[in-house]
């Protein structure tokens, strides 16, 4: 009750201050001719690059939709924002979209003409990217297929589908992008490079970040690990902490190919991205990588002690009654691929189970969301696959199972609480189209 009264007391604050900023408005830019000369294709292959690292076409391409078309559903705790047509159609992308109207929108989160856009566009990272690499984008995305594509109409909750709210909301929120300082100009060059890819194109804190009531990342807590469309994120600060604690290569190995064989497969909103940086050089992945690794917290005592053992088989010791169900349930629709005899298990530098953020997480919301909706294929070979189970078991058998494995394959006790009403909730969670 208290949280509402704060949320609703914010709101109004929000609309007299919103309403205050946008009486300055911001001016429409005029609708600019597309240019008969096509930009050089260094420039394309630069922007295709730098699209790849924002993973542009996994939220602008709609399931069966064009490359870039639009109309992705991205579902928000205020509600479901379709995602804008940015191909070059003068009519519904941006084909009258000169520079300065794209640079402005990716800056300052104003379209052409003139409208606020919402800020699941990450234009608050956007905001560090530089003229030159911005420019690039821009050549990439104007080199498109234009398709002609109308997203559907916003789904918000009230009063969200007021624009002028986000002039308040940007005047909270939208900080000036941090210079580097004398100690960042010490680092390495792929640190460097690594920060600024991290922290603008590649956006990584935008859903690695925990967000406050009003949908903005919470200071002082960046990378602390972030809830997107029904699957947390985990903190990027502790990549140590993990049973076999994580390496550059290992890391650089899972954002380019989606597997790492010492920690687990990518899943949920993460598969896209490394999907899409699969497409990026492998030089700039790496930066990343670096980046990443730099900001790690020292790993506690604990993770000294030897990996897990691997997954469990059918011919292990006997479960305890309780985990029974479990490990029947494990053995008809589990153990063909994740027994440790399991060809899917031995081949492939695939990794065990005992390694899985997913199983050694706190919350067992990531564990549950595989089970569900498992990984699907991708058509390639660095693919990894997992059918899902959401409408062949139960809620009950679902907890059973990730309850059993977390203590056979993990050795840690079952999560707290975790039964067929919890696995009920987690499944709501679950997008929808």
């Amino acid at each position: 009750m208290k949280k509402t009264i704060i949320l609703a007391i914010v709101l109004i604050a929000l609309v007299f201050c919103s309403i205050a900023l946008s009486l300055a408005g911001h001016p429409p830019l005029p609708p600019e001719t597309p240019s008969t000369t096509p930009p050089d294709q260094q420039s394309i292959a630069q922007g295709a690059q730098l699209a790849a690292l924002g993973n542009c076409m996994a939220c602008h391409t709609a399931k069966d939709g064009k490359p870039f078309a639009g109309s992705l559903p991205l579902n928000t705790p205020f509600g479901k924002i379709f995602s804008t047509n940015i191909t070059p159609d003068p009519e519904t992308g941006i084909g009258n979209w000169s520079l300065e109207a794209f640079t402005r929108a990716m800056r300052k989160g104003v379209s052409r003409d003139g409208h606020l856009l919402y800020p699941v566009f990450p234009y608050p990272h956007f905001q560090y990217m530089n003229d030159a690499d911005i420019a690039f984008l821009y050549a990439y995305l104007m080199s498109r297929e234009p398709v002609h594509a109308v997203a559907p109409a916003n789904k918000l909750i009230f009063p969200l589908q007021f624009r002028p709210l986000i002039a308040g909301w940007n005047m909270l929120f939208l900080h000036p992008a941090d210079k580097p300082n004398d100690a960042d100009a010490a680092q390495s060059a792929d640190w460097q490079r690594g920060r600024y890819l991290v922290n603008g194109a590649a956006h990584c804190a935008a859903c690695h970040t925990p967000l406050n009531m009003l949908g903005a990342e919470k200071r002082g807590q960046t990378f602390a690990g972030g809830f997107i469309e029904g699957w947390d994120a985990p903190a990027l600060t502790k990549l140590l902490h993990a049973p076999t604690p994580w390496t550059q290569q290992q890391l650089l190995q899972y954002l380019r190919t989606g597997l790492a064989d010492q920690h687990g497969a990518a899943a949920g909103p993460m598969l896209p991205v490394t999907n899409s940086l699969a497409d990026a050089s492998e030089a700039d992945v790496n930066a990343i990588a670096t980046y990443l690794m730099a900001l790690q917290e020292a790993a506690p005592a604990a993770s000294a002690a030897p990996a897990a053992p691997a997954a469990p088989d059918k011919a292990a010791a006997a479960p305890a009654p309780e985990l029974q169900s479990g490990a029947t349930l494990f053995t008809a629709t589990c153990a063909s691929c994740h027994s440790a005899s399991a060809p899917m298990s031995t081949l492939g530098g695939r990794p065990s189970l005992s390694q899985s953020t997913a199983l050694n997480a706190d919350h067992p919301r990531n564990t549950i969301r595989i089970i569900l909706d498992g990984i699907d294929w991708e058509d390639s070979k660095s693919a990894h696959y997992m059918p899902a189970f959401s409408d062949m078991l139960t809620d009950a058998q679902i907890a059973d199972i990730a309850n059993y494995t977390r203590v056979t394959a993990g050795k840690r006790a079952p999560w707290p609480a975790l039964d067929a009403a919890a696995v009920a909730k987690i499944r709501k969670e679950s997008p929808t189209p």
